[in-house]
């Protein structure tokens, strides 16, 4: 992480270095949406096979909710997810 750059870079940063590569062990995709200052939320995209897959709420909240807040523990409360089309769910 580097502090001269906005928190939304940084989410990015770690979502591309330590989600992705889990994700992506699936076929899935995960980006990043927004970010809301106020609210310490974070929104995020799930496509590729995480779309419709029936452990995408797990791993929204086991995996991606927690290893954002444990890079960003007074930053990040809450974090929700949209998915794309459902084209090919792993599960």
């Amino acid at each position: 992480m580097d502090k001269d750059k906005s928190i939304e870079d940084n989410i990015i940063e770690i979502i591309d270095k330590h989600i992705t590569p889990s994700v992506a062990l699936h076929g899935g995709k995960i980006e990043l949406l927004s970010y809301d200052t106020e609210k310490k939320h974070v929104h995020v995209k799930l496509s590729g096979s995480c779309a419709g897959c029936a452990s995408s709420t797990y791993t929204l909240k086991m995996g991606v909710e927690q290893t954002l807040q444990y890079y960003f523990p007074k930053d990040i409360e809450s974090i929700s997810h949209e998915e794309s089309e459902v084209t090919n769910p792993y599960y």
